[in-house]
């Protein structure tokens, strides 16, 4: 068990009143952590310390910002171990998936700092004779970033990476479901060297979420907010950040379709959507959800991908290697052997798998999906899977875009072209051709379309979302006035 201490100020602080909240392991209800449970006012002390840290970071020069990011990088890799450990205590992920996001997480912070030099501007023509005008980007101010349990390195690091690098200063709230893991993040930023109350850290119990996020949105020096978690949650702080007119970049659930040509190679996309469907036991917002099927090949792929799943070992991550570890909580078992049973009643076919008694869920597949069934819509957030079968191309299409959702997709084809114009007619922020829907790298443009959220974290798009766009002109001959 761990005793966490929220960081304010560049303090290690209690709640108010030392009140507390307990994570517990989801395997054998074990107390994993115990955390401070903030109440709004802690909340606001946190984004205090960071507005009066912010101008003195904001002018901070961009080698200074990136030399400490590089630092950062060496001590989050450091701990890696440690990672490992807290992401089985809290949330039941294997090794395997805890070194994955630690490796993609040191990239985050790679990709940041090289980022310090890129926040440019442009000079635009002007109509005023004499006028010098420019198009300038400089750091917002505060931004209040909210990561979730399920990658909770690599996107606890992109909740506050590309903020830093901007010159912002950062509040993260941290995951109730794995706030020791997020605790890790802060203490390697902190130890890389970042002044107090640059980068604040709050914890706050489940049933307190409501009034300690919208005490932050609602703070005047709270510039920019970032959210990555359920659309259910996503429209509520849609919804107080349109209340207090806050940007926000929302990255949201999926439901994303891996389409599987005629002319596949079905080794190669059985081996791609195994990865994406069952890394993390699917609980990934990218997770391959549906695999559309065309008729033609749908025998073939469907034995294969059968055989791939029942091959992947299950077990208890805290006792040895495995692919699928624990799922977080007895919820997503339920939702999952729900989905499975309304399957089963609607006709589906079970070809590997089983509905689940504990949260050791075994890789399951679901075969002659039909659009009666709620698995072709809802989320499954597990490593329960469904394959629809389709004819032809225009199905295959018309299929994968009958869902609110439109985050992560792909297309496997040989004939690339064709292959490029579907995912080019695919309603998705995010779809690659011959890979995976699991897929991400911090310098691209990441982030989804319809339910799946809007704005966008990596690289350039990061850069201007957490950054204020400026026109600022110099009048460098004498102006003309009419009057």
């Amino acid at each position: 068990m761990t005793t966490l201490s929220m960081l304010i100020a560049g303090e290690r602080r209690s709640a108010t009143g030392g009140a507390t909240f307990e994570r517990r392991n989801p395997l054998d209800g074990s107390i994993a952590t115990v955390a401070p449970a903030a109440t709004p006012a802690d909340a606001v002390a946190a984004v205090d310390a960071a507005a009066q840290a912010f101008p003195a970071w904001s002018q901070t020069g961009p080698g200074e910002r990136r030399a400490l990011l590089l630092k950062a990088v060496h001590a989050l890799e450091a701990r890696a171990d440690a990672f490992v450990q807290a992401m089985a205590a809290e949330t039941g992920a294997s090794a395997m998936w805890a070194g994955f996001n630690v490796h993609l997480a040191a990239g985050l912070l790679t990709e940041a700092a090289a980022l310090t030099t890129q926040i440019g501007g442009e000079v635009i023509p002007s109509d005023v004779p004499g006028s010098l005008a420019m198009g300038v980007r400089q750091a917002a101010g505060v931004v209040l970033g909210i990561a979730p349990w399920n990658a909770p390195v690599i996107l606890g690091v992109r909740a506050i990476a590309t903020p830093l690098a901007c010159g912002n200063t950062v509040v993260l709230k941290g995951s109730e479901l794995c706030p020791r893991t997020h605790a890790l993040i802060v203490e390697a930023l902190n130890e890389a060297g970042l002044p107090p109350g640059v980068l604040n850290f709050v914890t706050n119990a489940p049933a307190d979420a409501g009034a300690v996020v919208e005490a932050m949105v609602a703070h005047p020096a709270v510039r920019r907010v970032n959210f990555t978690g359920s659309t259910r949650v996503g429209r509520i702080i849609a919804q107080t950040c349109a209340k207090y007119l806050k940007p926000a970049v929302l990255e949201l659930g999926g439901k994303a379709p891996l389409v599987v040509l005629d002319d596949a190679d079905i080794d190669a996309a059985v081996n791609a959507a195994a990865f994406g469907a069952f890394a993390n036991s699917g609980q990934i917002c990218m997770s391959t959800e549906r695999i559309v099927v065309d008729a033609a090949i749908a025998d073939a792929f469907a034995a294969k991908f059968a055989a791939k799943a029942q091959s992947l070992p299950l077990g208890d991550p805290r006792e040895g290697p495995v692919v699928l570890g624990s799922v977080v909580d007895q919820s997503t078992v339920a939702r999952c052997n729900a989905l499975i049973d309304d399957a089963l009643a609607k006709g589906a076919r079970l070809l590997c798998g089983s509905r689940a008694d504990s949260t050791l869920m075994p890789a399951t597949v679901l075969d002659h999906v039909t659009p009666a069934m709620r698995i072709y819509r809802e989320e499954s957030f597990g490593p329960v899977k469904a394959i629809v079968r389709v004819n032809g191309v225009e199905e295959a299409v018309a299929t994968a875009n009958d869902n609110e959702f439109g985050l992560s997709s792909a297309v496997f084809g040989r004939d690339i072209a064709r292959a490029w114009n579907v995912a080019r007619r695919i309603e998705a922020g995010i779809c690659h051709v011959n890979g995976p829907t699991v897929h991400d790298e911090a310098q691209m443009p990441f982030g989804g379309v319809k339910a799946s959220g809007y704005g966008r974290f990596g690289g350039k798009a990061g850069v201007e979302a957490f950054t204020e766009l400026r026109w600022i002109t110099v009048q460098t001959t004498p102006r003309h006035y009419p009057f």
